[in-house]
């Protein structure tokens, strides 16, 4: 009877603690970016943007510490490709694939003292949700009003309009240095949505190509390197509350560093049809190589 209880305990004990700890140190560290973020509208200031995202910093470093602290069972394997030299200056363009809401606790995890603070592109409605839309619009974080296909259809300029809020929102973050996650399948790995796509991939949905050029095309000439992110769940993808509730027993990460090729430079997704078909096909090559590599991974270190 000892021994059956004893996980139960236990992850009563992890929800406790981790449920106390985030709340308390969101309700530490949000106030003073929001309120910093105010004086924005105001006046704008380098300092104001780096204290910020020093604070920011401070909240992820409490969440690395519980992960070191309440999961000390958690094997990490990471792997950094010997040509990638990553550092905290640098500005980077960063593909993943996405399993989890956990990946992005990875991600964090992974780039806190190894990379600039990640941001990734957001629907502008989430700044109708209190304390996260603003922290997100406050830190710099790309937010987009998408129009779908039927408005545009309706009235064409509606498109640029999106690319045109897509180039400030990007422009915005070469102030400071930055990484700018793109999670290419656009939305979470399932075996449903695997088979409902036909997708020719293992271990991933399609990539969308679009979100990436877009990207590209903004910043091609301003960032240190294109950075693709492979995260591995040996035992599955895990649950959020699963991760925190320890039913993670390890993750691999893989990072390397993707070569752009020449043409890729100055052209034109939206209105090139020869360009978008080439580019989508090197998304495709790499995601063809991204998908091996992640059966590589899940066998090297099969539970």
């Amino acid at each position: 009877m000892v021994s059956k209880k004893q996980p139960i305990l236990k992850k009563i004990s992890n929800g406790l603690t981790v449920g106390s700890v985030i709340t308390g140190s969101t309700f530490f560290h949000g106030p003073p970016v929001l309120a910093l973020g105010l004086t924005k509208l105001i006046k704008k200031s380098k300092k104001i943007d780096e204290a910020n995202i020093g604070i920011t910093n401070s909240w992820l470093s409490v969440n690395n510490w519980l992960i070191d602290h309440v999961l000390p069972n958690l094997k990490w394997h990471i792997t950094v490709d010997d040509d990638l030299d990553l550092s905290m200056q640098g500005r980077y363009l960063m593909t993943c694939n996405h399993q989890s809401w956990v990946d992005t606790t990875v991600n964090q995890y992974f780039g806190l003292t190894r990379m600039p603070l990640t941001r990734f592109f957001t629907k502008w409605e989430l700044i109708f949700i209190p304390f996260v839309g603003q922290a997100f619009k406050i830190l710099g974080f790309p937010m987009m009003k998408r129009h779908t296909k039927e408005q545009i259809a309706k009235n064409p300029e509606l498109k640029y309009r999106d690319l045109e809020e897509a180039r400030k929102s990007c422009e915005q973050l070469l102030s400071q240095p930055f990484t700018l996650l793109n999670y290419l399948e656009g939305t979470r790995f399932s075996v449903e949505k695997h088979q409902q796509q036909n997708s020719p991939y293992v271990n991933l949905l399609k990539p969308k190509a679009g979100g990436l050029a877009l990207a590209l095309s903004i910043l091609e000439n301003e960032i240190d390197a294109l950075v693709d992110m492979t995260i591995v769940y040996p035992d599955g993808a895990p649950g959020y509350g699963d991760f925190w509730l320890g039913e993670v027993s390890q993750i691999a990460v893989n990072l390397r560093k993707i070569a752009i090729p020449d043409w890729v430079r100055g052209g034109n997704y939206e209105d090139d049809a020869e360009y978008r078909a080439r580019f989508q096909k090197w998304v495709d090559e790499l995601w063809a190589e991204k998908d091996q590599l992640i059966t590589e991974m899940k066998q090297q270190y099969a539970v």
